[in-house]
């Protein structure tokens, strides 16, 4: 039985082949995407800006073999999710987005490979494919999209937060989300704290969240609620915390309220409390040294690195 929301993916999937600026990877045309999903790796994993069109055969082998995978492309790709190049303004190919055929979470479109070639940046084209994106997903009844983004990718991390998107997981990378329910946000910066404030109609900006340095070495973080947060509910309740913690651990910001939270730190593994993320960068920051990435942690405004109080006790989260 096929379900309503499998025929609304593809319902959406169609609005996007139509779509002006997009076109579908063709048949025989997958080993030239799957080239530039390796570009975008590159540069986000090992911070190298690779040609995806100057690949030989060699460098295509030593580069994989640098980031520890075999080269394979997904048997039969467009099984799994449909590959469409971003186009520039004469029509050819500047980068790549692709979209999951089937959904995740509650129900949103899955994107992946969101790449553009580096002179094609700054012109708006990435965000035009994912406004596309969430035309075609809402148009059909669908709750928006979804994304992951690796922590150490911090430029695409950050890119990712300006375009308003939300923090809805962290469990095996960072989990970000435009949905209708989750209103547009800001987060900016009062009398050296970190306020979130939610766009609510005719009342203007709403403050939600704000956050800073506590204590008398400024080590730990001070995580104050307004009203407005506590009268919200659902999704924005839920994510707003999160969505705040990961603005402050890109500004070098605490993200630990002090010993006793982060004994309880891995509590929030999956995506919670501001002490979850600092649990979790830990792990990613690990895993990535581990495997030979470099890896430049966030820092403070006065440029010196941000530090988290140490590994907390507790189960690791392994998953």
């Amino acid at each position: 039985m096929v379900r309503s929301w499998d025929a609304a993916v593809e319902r959406a999937q169609e609005r996007l082949g139509a779509t002006a600026g997009l076109r579908a990877v063709e048949a025989g045309d997958g080993r030239r995407f799957a080239l530039w999903d390796l570009a975008s790796r590159a540069e986000g994993e090992l911070a190298e800006r690779v040609d995806p069109e100057a690949l030989d055969a060699e460098s295509e082998r030593a580069l994989r073999r640098r980031l520890g995978e075999s080269g394979r492309e997904w048997p039969d790709g467009e099984l799994y999710r449909r590959r469409y190049w971003v186009l520039g303004e004469r029509g050819a190919p500047v980068g790549t987005i692709a979209v999951d055929n089937w959904t995740k979470g509650p129900g949103q479109l899955a994107v992946s490979s969101v790449y553009l070639r580096p002179a094609a940046r700054g012109r708006g084209l990435a965000g035009a494919a994912l406004d596309a994106v969430y035309r075609a997903a809402t148009a059909e009844g669908l709750p928006g999209y979804r994304l992951e983004a690796h922590w150490t990718w911090r430029h695409a991390v950050r890119y990712y937060l300006r375009r308003g998107l939300w923090v809805v997981s962290w469990k095996h990378a960072l989990g970000l989300a435009r949905m209708p329910q989750l209103p547009p946000y800001r987060v900016t910066e009062e009398a050296g704290r970190l306020v979130l404030l939610l766009a609510d109609g005719p009342h203007g900006w709403v403050p939600l969240l704000s956050a800073g340095h506590d204590g008398p070495d400024g080590r730990w973080l001070r995580l104050d609620e307004t009203a407005a947060y506590r009268r919200s509910e659902g999704w924005v309740h839920d994510f707003a915390r999160s969505t705040l913690a990961l603005h402050l651990a890109l500004a070098g910001r605490p993200l630990v309220r002090g010993p006793q939270w982060w004994a309880e730190a891995w509590r929030w593994a999956d995506i919670g409390e501001p002490e979850g993320l600092a649990y979790r960068i830990e792990q990613f920051e690990r895993s990535a040294r581990a495997a030979g990435r470099p890896v430049t942690g966030p820092r403070r405004p006065d440029g010196t690195p941000a530090r988290l109080p140490g590994p907390p006790p507790g189960p690791l989260a392994l998953d």
